[in-house]
């Protein structure tokens, strides 16, 4: 979700066969069943490599990345209560309690936006259909107004 700007029921719903670990990134479907290519961090693929060799279990026949680890339910897809769960749980071990799996999908948004990607490119990324979606993870700061009122006046002069 941070390293891809996905929303938690992509990251449920993401195949083994929708990773691409050579060309870095993952196929997604979205919102609606619209289906996007999303280009993912080396980070990204680093943490799934440890996790499918380190936590998944061995014999999982799911088709799903992610599945429950423990209990009558291990080896099936997550579900949205399981992530809930998981979060719940390394909020309360490491006292982050503001994490949650929608905020992590956004500070993707508002880093990238900050970087000053271009809106029509962070809008397909973050597989918004209304571009008023995407205007909501730009954050100006009065230095940047200003910088950016300086540079326009100066054209027009």
């Amino acid at each position: 979700m941070l390293l891809g700007g996905l929303r938690s029921a992509e990251v449920r719903s993401l195949r083994l066969a929708d990773v691409d670990m050579g060309l870095r990134r993952v196929r997604v479907t979205g919102k609606g069943g619209k289906e996007r290519i999303v280009p993912v961090d080396q980070a990204f693929f680093a943490e799934l490599a440890a996790y499918l060799r380190e936590e998944r279990p061995a014999a999982c026949a799911s088709a799903a990345c992610f599945v429950v680890l423990r209990g009558p339910t291990a080896g099936q897809q997550l579900t949205e209560a399981g992530l809930r769960r998981i979060f719940r749980t390394h909020r309360a071990s490491s006292g982050a309690i503001r994490v949650r799996p929608h905020r992590l999908r956004h500070t993707y948004g508002t880093e990238l936006a900050a970087a000053g990607i271009d809106l029509l490119a962070l809008r397909e990324l973050m597989g918004h259909a209304n571009p008023e979606s995407t205007a909501a993870y730009v954050h100006l700061a009065p230095e940047v107004l200003a910088v950016e009122y300086a540079r326009a006046r100066a054209v027009r002069s």
